[in-house]
C-alpha cells in the first residue's frame, strides 16, 4: 500500500531524464506594459527552436521569454499555432545549441504502460514522477487524449510525458481539481501538428495572442495569408509580415513586389529607394520576365495616378510604365498588358492609342463591360469622332448583362444614357436612365432625378420631368439648382406664374445666383410685369449671367 501511495511522487528518473530535461524550459509572458502576465513551462520538440506550451499561459501577452534549464533568457520570436479547446500552442523560440529537443514517440502508449513527468529544473539532479496510463481518447488524426494515473499540480502544467523509452508522449494540462489521483495529458503530435493556414488571419484564438504570427509553413498558403492580411495589419506590422515571407520564401518574386507597394506608401524618397531595390530583385528573380515588367509598370503606373502635387521619385514617370509594359508585350501579347498598356495611354491624355489598346482587349477572351466602357471614354475624348461610335461602345458594354438589370449594369446603363444625350438620342437616353433607376431599386439621388429631368424635358415628356425635379426639391430642398430647373420646366409648358414662384425660391437661397434672377425676369416679361423683369435681368447680367445680357440687350431694340 505504502509503495502504491508514492507512485506519482518524486521519484528517480531513467537515465535519459539527465539530457532530456535539457529541452524543458521556464516561460514568462508579458503584457504592452513590459509586466509579467503568466509564467509556467514548455519544451522543445526539434532542434530548429520549435516549442510547445499552454495556450492560456501565452493569452493577451505582447510578448514572451523562455528560460532554459542552464539559465538562459531568449525570445519568443513567433506563434506557429494555437487551439484554446485543448489548451496547447506551438512557436518558435530562439534555440540554446546545448539544449536537446524530445523526440516525440512514434507509437501511442498503451493502457496500464508506465510514464514519466519531466520538470523542469536547473538542478543536476532529474528527480520527477512517475505514473501509468489509465485511458486513450482519440482525439484526430493520429492524435490522442491521455489520462493518467498521476496527481500533478499547476506547476507541472506542460511539462513533457515520457515513455520508458525517453519519447515525448504529450503534455500535462491544468487539472480542475488540484487534489484529484488523476491528470490529464494532450497528445505531442497533435501540439505539433498546429498550424497557421491562410484563414489564420481572423482566427481569435491567434488573435487573442499579441505576439506575431509565423507565416504557413506552405508557400502557397503563406501567400494567401499576405493578401488578407494586408487588410488587418497597420503598415508596421504587415511590412514585418513581408520581411518574413522573404526571408522564408526569398525566390517568390510576389514579396519583393509587395513589399516594394508597402515602401511606397510610406510617402518618402527613402522608401522608394527601398521600393525600386526590390522592383530591381523582383525583375532579377522572376522566371516570367514579362510579368515582372507588367507589375513594375502598374506599380509605377499607380504611384503617377496618386503621388499628388509631390515631385516625381527618380524615373517613375507615366513614360517609365509605358515602357515596362510595352517590353512585356514584346515578350508575350497578354491582353491584361494591353489593358495596362491603355489605361497609361489614357493617363498620359493620349486617346487614339489607348484606344487602340483597349480594342486589342474587346477582341480577346478578356472583353469585359469595363474594357467597352474604357473604350468608348477613350473614343469620346478623341478628336473628330462621331459620338454614335462611342453609344456602340456602350451598346456592347450593356450587351454583357441580361435583363432584368442588377446593380453590377447600373454604371453602364448610367453611361450609354449620358452617351445617347450626346447624339441627341433623348428618348433612348431616358429609357436607359429609367433602367437604371430599376437597377438601382430606387435608390437614386436628387442629382439623378435632374439629369433624367432634362432628357426628359428634351422630348416633350413633360409631366415625367415635373415629376421628377419634384422629386429632386423634395430630397434636396435647400439646394437653389434645383429650385431654378423646376422654373425651367413650369416655364416650358406655359405655367409662368408657377415657374417665378421657383426662381423666386432659387434665390432666396442663394442670392448670389444669376440663373435664378434671369429666369425670374423672363417670367415676369411673359407676365407683362415688365419693369420687375427688367430690373431682375439686369441683376442677373451685373452677377455675369451673359443670356441675361443678350435678353436684355433685345428688349432695349423693342422699345
Amino acid at each position: 500500500c505504502g509503495m502504491s501511495f508514492l507512485t506519482g511522487f518524486s521519484q528517480e528518473l531513467p537515465k535519459w531524464a539527465n539530457k532530456a530535461k535539457k529541452a524543458v524550459f521556464s516561460i514568462i509572458t508579458y503584457n504592452k506594459d513590459n509586466q509579467i502576465l503568466n509564467t509556467g513551462n514548455g519544451f522543445y520538440i526539434d532542434e530548429q527552436g520549435t516549442a510547445v506550451s499552454d495556450y492560456s499561459l501565452f493569452k493577451g501577452a505582447d510578448h514572451a521569454v523562455i528560460v532554459t534549464a542552464d539559465g538562459k533568457e531568449l525570445p519568443v520570436k513567433y506563434i506557429m499555432g494555437a487551439n484554446d479547446i485543448y489548451d496547447v500552442v506551438k512557436f518558435k523560440t530562439e534555440f540554446d545549441k546545448k539544449a536537446a529537443a524530445l523526440q516525440p514517440a512514434l507509437q501511442a502508449a498503451t493502457p496500464g504502460e508506465t510514464v514519466y513527468l519531466l520538470p523542469y529544473s536547473t538542478q543536476k539532479s532529474a528527480n520527477g514522477q512517475n505514473g501509468t496510463i489509465a485511458k486513450i481518447d482519440t482525439i484526430g488524426n493520429n492524435s490522442f487524449y491521455y489520462t493518467l494515473n498521476m496527481q500533478t499540480t499547476d506547476k507541472t502544467v506542460s511539462c513533457p510525458i515520457m515513455n520508458g523509452n525517453g519519447e515525448v508522449l504529450g503534455l500535462i494540462q491544468k487539472n480542475s481539481d488540484p487534489e484529484s489521483k488523476e491528470s490529464y495529458a494532450i497528445g505531442v503530435t497533435y501540439a505539433s501538428s498546429l498550424s497557421i493556414s491562410a484563414l489564420s488571419v481572423n482566427d481569435f484564438t491567434l488573435n487573442s495572442i499579441g505576439i506575431k504570427k509565423g507565416l504557413p509553413e506552405d508557400e502557397s498558403q503563406a501567400l494567401v495569408y499576405l493578401y488578407m492580411a494586408a487588410s488587418t495589419l497597420d503598415r508596421d506590422s504587415y511590412l514585418g509580415l513581408l520581411n518574413d515571407f522573404i526571408s522564408q520564401y526569398p525566390e517568390n518574386q510576389e514579396g519583393y513586389l509587395r513589399r516594394a507597394t508597402c515602401y511606397i506608401n510610406f510617402g518618402d524618397d527613402s522608401h522608394n529607394a527601398l521600393a525600386e531595390e526590390d522592383l530591381k530583385k523582383m525583375l532579377d528573380i522572376a522566371k516570367q520576365k514579362d510579368d515582372a515588367h507588367y507589375n513594375i509598370a502598374k506599380l509605377i503606373y499607380s504611384y503617377q495616378l496618386n503621388k499628388g502635387d509631390k515631385p516625381t521619385y527618380a524615373d517613375w514617370t507615366f513614360e517609365r510604365a509605358l515602357n515596362e509594359i510595352n517590353t512585356a508585350i514584346q515578350i508575350t501579347q497578354q491582353p491584361i498588358y494591353y489593358q495596362v498598356q491603355g489605361d497609361i495611354y489614357f493617363a498620359m491624355q493620349k486617346y487614339a492609342e489607348a484606344f487602340t489598346a483597349y480594342d486589342t482587349v474587346n477582341k480577346s477572351s478578356l472583353a469585359s463591360a469595363a474594357t467597352f466602357y474604357s473604350s468608348a471614354k477613350a473614343k469620346d475624348l478623341m478628336e473628330g469622332v462621331d459620338k454614335k461610335e462611342v453609344v456602340a461602345l456602350m451598346d456592347s458594354a450593356v450587351a454583357r448583362f441580361n435583363k432584368p438589370y442588377g446593380k453590377d449594369a447600373a454604371p453602364y446603363l448610367y453611361e450609354r444614357a449620358g452617351a445617347k444625350t450626346a447624339v441627341k438620342d433623348f428618348r433612348g437616353a431616358v429609357a436607359d436612365y429609367n433602367d437604371f433607376y430599376d437597377a438601382m431599386m430606387g435608390q437614386v439621388s436628387a442629382e439623378f432625378y435632374l439629369i433624367r429631368t432634362q432628357a426628359e424635358m428634351q422630348c416633350r415628356m413633360f409631366q415625367q420631368a415635373v415629376d421628377d425635379i419634384d422629386r429632386a426639391i423634395r430630397m434636396e430642398p435647400k439646394e437653389p439648382l434645383y429650385h431654378a430647373e423646376r422654373a425651367v420646366v413650369y416655364y416650358r409648358i406655359g405655367e409662368f406664374a408657377e415657374a417665378l414662384s421657383s426662381a423666386k425660391k432659387s434665390a432666396e437661397l442663394n442670392p448670389e445666383f444669376g440663373d435664378a434672377y434671369r429666369l425670374m425676369g423672363i417670367c415676369q416679361l411673359k407676365l407683362n410685369r415688365r419693369e420687375e423683369g427688367l430690373a431682375h435681368l439686369k441683376k442677373a447680367a451685373e452677377l455675369g449671367d451673359e443670356s441675361a445680357q443678350a435678353i436684355l440687350t433685345e428688349e432695349e431694340t423693342k422699345q
